[in-house]
């Protein structure tokens, strides 16, 4: 354990512990642009730059190891006028205009020269070329405010296993981008949004379907609804100053109404719905697997993650029979909006305008799938991020704070525990165990308050397994099969997790996969930055929802019954096969 003292506090660190990170426990911030924490240390911007007693020259403390008996000053006036400099020459070659600028207000290069207390840049020279990309649904990239902080391209390639993205040519010509200067739409990008989640400056950012929205919503020949994910009634709260972690649920349905929808409901409704067609047809590969004794593809992989389909189709597509042919909870709530709804109110389909809040940019290229038009036209018009509604709210002039709880409409407001915990890593595995075990068994899931720990928390790949025992008469043939279930967060742990099942090192029944980091409550669109510590008190969030509600099985909610029997009929069933169900193709990667 290595003695050092940082600004004249001793401290004892682990040996390889980074400057920066002994500072931390020393109690002392030093100021960072191109470090991820736990992902990307490349002493790339020298922002983070302290002086070591002896040392010749400043070292970046990211990447510098203490060494034991160091004294590390990270304030002296040598320190400030290189990390002053250093921002310096950024802002010389950034091509941004902070006033309209996406981030304004919300910039780490911004923020930090306002800690520098830069008043004005000294030098004057050229600017990095602009080269705006507005080619996919869910991304926009602007290499004009680049300042090559090579986070995109960490987050891309070491957290996404995608690498869509890298550095091209050197010095002051360098740009961050598809090789060959290539639109993202020709590359192999799943849109996560990743890489706009932690893009220190207005270089990445979603593509804002604002303006849309506030369209529709003035046209008075349409009537516009808006269904709302489990994961942004955990982090919307941080848009409006609160606490990561804040259950806001009924203040974001109370705004909403506010924008003027004339409707209000939850994907949380279609969630659950999800749960009883997901796990119907797991039953249904079970028993063909386990009574027919006939070939079926398992295990079973979730399908309500479109940044795991994009990259299935780019990289796996031999894997797409493995697939759930169920899809996602925003898009069955599209196609039932402008069904099943539509005839409940009286209106055509084509009248009817759906707008979706997700945690995730990948839901706008989603919800403009070739595919999802079932219900005639559209399914989903319009997928907005969470900070877009945020944006949203403040732009009605709406105090979020002070608004009072309201609940969901009706038909497809209600939904179960079950539902919200689709906004964690692990949670769709466990929503669907708590209703295939009862459909098997006619008892509940035999853990403690309907949890599976072993399925919880932020490991990037988690399993576990039961034993049945005691089936109803019909599942007989089930009794004394050990169900092994596989749960990955990003997609560099689900490609290690799918190799290994592809060689035949692991074997399960169902796996679920979800595309960023600890699940949706740690999706592209959520509210910058979304560290671990920002992901488990949302994550804990969550789990206070579900345990606070009357009903937690999906097969409990009772609307969901009711749609079953006034519309849909039964689960895999004719009309739920049209309108809940879809198929997937191969994509060629460049």
């Amino acid at each position: 354990m290595p003695k050092v003292t940082i600004d004249g506090t001793s401290v004892e660190v682990p040996e390889g512990t980074s400057i920066l990170n002994a500072a931390k426990q020393a109690g002392v911030r030093i100021p960072t642009l191109c470090h991820m924490e736990e992902v990307h240390a490349i002493g790339a911007c020298r922002v983070c730059v302290v002086e070591v007693e002896g040392a010749k020259t400043l070292a970046a403390s990211c990447v510098m190891p203490v060494a034991d008996g160091m004294k590390i000053s990270t304030h002296t006036k040598r320190v400030r006028e290189a990390r002053r400099t250093v921002v310096e020459l950024l802002l010389s070659e950034h091509n941004g205009d902070c006033q309209v600028c996406d981030r304004n207000n919300d910039c780490e290069l911004q923020a930090l020269a306002h800690e520098l207390d830069l008043k004005s840049i000294r030098f004057e020279g050229l600017k990095t070329a602009a080269g705006l990309d507005t080619s996919t649904p869910g991304v926009v990239r602007d290499n004009g405010k680049c300042i090559k902080c090579r986070r995109c391209v960490a987050v891309c390639g070491q957290i996404q296993s995608v690498g869509a993205l890298f550095p091209q040519f050197r010095g002051f010509k360098t740009v961050i981008g598809p090789a060959f200067g290539a639109d993202l739409d020709t590359v192999a990008c799943v849109q996560c949004g990743q890489c706009a989640a932690v893009c220190p400056v207005g270089a990445i950012t979603e593509k804002s379907h604002i303006a849309e929205v506030w369209k529709a919503l003035d046209d008075k020949s349409k009537t516009v609804v808006v269904q709302v994910a489990p994961a942004v009634r955990a982090s919307l709260g941080e848009c409006f100053g609160m606490e990561p972690g804040t259950l806001v649920t009924g203040k974001m349905v109370a705004a909403l109404r506010r924008l003027g929808f004339s409707a209000v409901f939850d994907t949380n409704f279609t969630a659950d719905l999800t749960i009883i067609e997901e796990g119907h047809e797991l039953l249904h590969r079970l028993t063909l697997a386990v009574k027919d004794k006939k070939p079926v593809a398992l295990p079973q992989f979730t399908s309500c993650s479109p940044g795991w389909i994009r990259y299935m189709e780019y990289f796996y597509p031999e894997m797409l029979p493995y697939l759930s042919t169920c899809k996602s909870p925003q898009q069955m709530f599209g196609a039932l909006a402008k069904t099943y709804w539509a005839g409940k109110v009286g209106k055509k389909a084509e009248d009817i305008v759906v707008v979706s809040v997700m945690p995730c940019h990948a839901k706008k290229s989603e919800s403009e799938r070739p595919e999802m038009n079932d219900s005639g036209v559209r399914d989903v018009d319009v997928a907005l991020t969470t900070r877009e509604l945020g944006r949203m709210i403040k732009q009605a002039g709406i105090d979020f704070n002070a608004l009072p709880e309201e609940g969901m409409d009706s038909l497809m407001g209600a939904s179960t525990g079950a539902a919200d915990i689709f906004a964690n890593s692990g949670g769709v595995m466990e929503a669907a165990l708590r209703t295939v075990w009862e459909v098997v068994t006619g008892r509940e899931l035999p853990f403690l308050n309907l949890h599976v720990p072993p399925l919880m928390g932020l490991s990037g790949i988690k399993q576990a397994e039961a034993t049945i025992t005691g089936t109803l008469p019909a599942w007989s043939f089930l009794e004394g099969v050990t169900v092994k279930v596989a749960v990955a967060s990003s997609l560099s742990n689900a490609k290690a997790l799918v190799d290994k099942i592809k060689a035949g090192e692991v074997s399960y029944h169902f796996v679920e996969i979800m595309t960023c980091p600890g699940g949706c409550i740690g999706g592209g669109g959520q509210p910058r930055k979304t560290t671990n510590a920002i992901r488990q008190k949302r994550i804990n969030a969550i789990y206070r929802e579900d345990e606070g509600k009357k009903l937690r099985k999906s097969h409990e909610n009772p609307e969901v019954l009711k749609i079953y029997a006034d519309f849909l009929g039964e689960p895999l069933g004719k009309v739920s096969h049209h309108l809940l169900h879809t198929k997937y193709g191969a994509r060629q990667r460049v």
